[in-house]
């Protein structure tokens, strides 16, 4: 079995450094480096699956969209233009499985988000910093209410918050991924910002949000199962 290695933020930097800038990455993917596509899964990795998961509502749904969106795009590398950003072209693979996935669901409802001990604990350290133990309990239920408001969107608000808000893309990274106008991202999450401000009754700086928190574990598996379904190892 293929093992996974645990690799930051800053690591995939410094590797996409070494590597040269994006294009020539993407290049040697092209030409054949499979290996070096590894990179390019860790640095999009929680992009995508907080995309993913803003449209399915569900965890496990969120990463097979994640994974098939990778092979996918795997596949069509030739396809992309390199004039326009990669990031946005990668997110707009994953916002169409994701959507397929939507469409196939037998029932169109979501079910409730369950968030682990150690996203709560990620998330709030993001939302309101580091807190005194006598804080813990309110923090971890403000965090919950959070996560909650965020679920309760509509669909088509809810993913244009997570990209703008959470995800912090800009107006027009998310208008390309998702192939809508600009104009309707500006609309969708200025409404989307009202909705959960009036949900939870008192203002938040969404700017410093975290919240569907990919990293680690979740993140080494999905890279294992993108090259599986490849048929490469790593």
């Amino acid at each position: 079995m293929v093992q996974a290695t645990d690799k930051s933020a800053d690591a995939i930097d410094i590797a996409v450094g070494e590597a040269g800038n994006e294009d020539a990455l993407i290049g040697r993917i092209q030409a054949g480096d499979a290996q070096a596509y590894e990179i390019i899964m860790r640095k999009y990795n929680q992009r995508l699956y907080r995309i993913a998961r803003s449209i399915l509502n569900n965890d496990s749904e969120a990463e097979d969209a994640v994974q098939d969106a990778y092979v996918r795009a795997y596949y069509n590398l030739k396809r992309y233009n390199p004039t326009g950003k990669f990031g946005a072209w990668l997110g707009r693979i994953a916002v169409n499985e994701a959507l397929m996935r939507k469409r196939k669901s037998k029932a169109d409802r979501f079910d409730e988000f369950k968030m682990s001990d150690d996203v709560a604990g990620n998330n709030l350290t993001a939302l309101v910093g580091q807190r005194d133990p006598s804080e813990e309990a309110a923090g971890e239920e403000l965090v919950k209410l959070v996560e909650s408001a965020i679920d309760s969107l509509p669909a088509d608000f809810r993913v244009v918050f997570v990209m703008r808000s959470i995800e912090q893309m800009s107006t027009s990274e998310t208008a390309e991924a998702l192939d809508i106008k600009a104009a309707t991202v500006k609309t969708r999450h200025f409404r989307a910002r009202q909705l959960i401000q009036s949900r939870l009754e008192r203002k938040i700086s969404l700017a410093e949000l975290r919240s569907y928190e990919f990293a680690g574990e979740r993140c080494d598996r999905i890279v294992v199962r993108v090259y599986a379904a490849l048929g490469h190892e790593r």
